[in-house]
């Protein structure tokens, strides 16, 4: 059922290459001449052809994970929406993907809303997040015929009454609710607790509150519950915990109005191994737990069981993805540290300084010697923390390898920013031994693009 990640110790060198790696690379990975190779295609020749710093994405590794998804949580019921939160990694190129494996899309701004629209991704299949949705966004959701809109206060609940009766139409709704369970992940990324920016608690009424207005409400269409309790999750018990709390709630809704609630949306959160200890549960376990769990549950109670939705992101692209830099220079301070300096750093990867996330890495170009030293990889930026992977083993480095930080395909390139005025990477997808530029990177003109003179 997944063990969390073991505490970190002191790193020291482990001899690993990177054919033990294998656990944190796409499925594609192979140590192949020396190097690293992914989907058929030679890191270190890509490196030195595209450039670095470089996202890297494996096709059939995303296309692999979306249809684990869809398989293991239909297996258990065949109302299942896969539905990929985009915030994790978004391009046109992966919205093309998702719309093919026939999954559903989340997005949270009005931003990825125009992606998905430039996408032509089917309107239909959205669902649409966020604390704090603009008049703006909420219209533009509104005019596009999103298929649910997740509401997450009452005054979201009365404004998107108010435009969806001004035209005509009854828009369907997830009331989001907090079901007080905290998950054992990082505080940043945990949102299930009743002290949360998000959705309603159940504390003082307030979630039942939120789900009768939605009922009585003009223009509405009240569709069911969304609960998240946060990401990087290992441990199921978890999820199990947040059903019972919310298909109790769902007995109490129909107690309370004899309404059904048609649609569960459980949210995402399942952990990737970012480190070679991690042993996060399957995806074939994950939908075992979820969806015959609510199913147990209604069955308890009497109730009808609903459609369901589960939301991975990180799940689907972390592992997916890789980071390529070229190695600029190395400082040893004696008895202290080893610095390994890239052409990155913080703007393309701000976990490590946001969360104190740990990642592996090696020498692409070295993929076959073991990691005999313990360095630091640090960025190019002005900021004693901007820190990519912090003490871990390396083989032994000079200046021009290729280095790979592994599993970066989620909240990196979505989170990456002009500090320094970087220009960011670009994002390569390689399948069957070709590659291809499906976001290119930016030029010193782009960071202009937007200057008023």
């Amino acid at each position: 059922m997944g063990k969390p990640s073991a505490p970190r110790l002191p790193a020291t060198p482990d001899l690993k290459t990177g054919a033990d790696l294998m656990s944190v690379l796409p499925m594609t990975a192979e140590v192949k001449d020396g190097h690293l190779w992914i989907g058929g295609v030679d890191t270190v020749e890509l490196a030195r052809e595209a450039g670095t710093a470089l996202y890297v994405m494996d096709e059939a590794t995303i296309r692999h994970q979306l249809s684990e998804y869809v398989k293991w949580t239909r297996f258990h019921w065949p109302l299942v929406d896969t539905v990929y939160a985009g915030k994790a990694f978004m391009s046109l190129a992966m919205l093309k993907i998702v719309a093919e494996e026939g999954c559903c899309l989340d997005v949270s701004s009005g931003g990825e809303l125009a992606f998905a629209r430039r996408a032509d991704f089917p309107m239909e299949r959205i669902y649409v997040h966020g604390n704090n949705k603009t008049p703006v966004e909420l219209a533009e959701c509104l005019d596009a015929g999103v298929g649910r809109i997740v509401v997450d206060s009452f005054e979201e609940l009365d404004r998107l009454s108010a435009m969806a009766s001004k035209r005509g139409v009854s828009q369907k709704v997830l009331v989001r609710v907090t079901p007080g369970v905290e998950a054992d992940t990082h505080d940043f990324i945990m949102t299930g607790a009743e002290d949360s920016k998000f959705g309603f608690g159940r504390n003082q009424g307030l979630a039942l509150k939120a789900v009768k207005r939605a009922i009585e409400l003009p223009g509405i269409d009240f569709d069911g519950l969304h609960m998240h309790i946060g990401s990087q999750i290992f441990a199921l018990h978890s999820f199990a915990m947040a059903i019972e709390v919310i298909v109790d709630f769902m007995r109490e809704i129909h107690a309370e109005t004899g309404v059904e609630v048609r649609m569960l949306d459980t949210g995402g959160g399942l952990g990737i191994a970012y480190g070679i200890p991690d042993e996060p549960s399957t995806i074939k376990d994950y939908g075992k737990v979820v969806v015959d769990g609510i199913k147990a549950e209604c069955e308890k109670y009497g109730l009808v069981v609903p459609s369901m939705a589960v939301e991975p992101g990180r799940s689907i692209v972390a592992n997916a993805g890789v980071t390529l830099y070229t190695v600029g220079s190395i400082k040893e301070i004696p008895n202290i540290r080893t610095y390994v300096a890239v052409d990155g750093g913080m703007s393309d990867n701000i976990r490590t300084s946001l969360y104190g996330a740990h990642y592996e890495a090696l020498l692409a170009n070295k993929a076959d010697q073991p990691r005999e030293m313990v360095a630091t990889v640090a960025g190019k930026h002005c900021e004693s923390g901007d820190i990519v992977v912090n003490d871990a083993p390396l083989q032994c480095p000079a200046v021009d390898d290729i280095l790979c930080v592994c599993a970066t395909g989620a909240y990196c390139q979505s989170m990456s920013s002009n500090y320094n005025k970087q220009v960011r990477p670009g994002v390569v997808f390689v399948r069957d031994g070709e590659w291809r530029f499906v976001i290119r990177r930016e030029t010193y003109a782009d960071l202009m693009k937007c200057e008023v003179e």
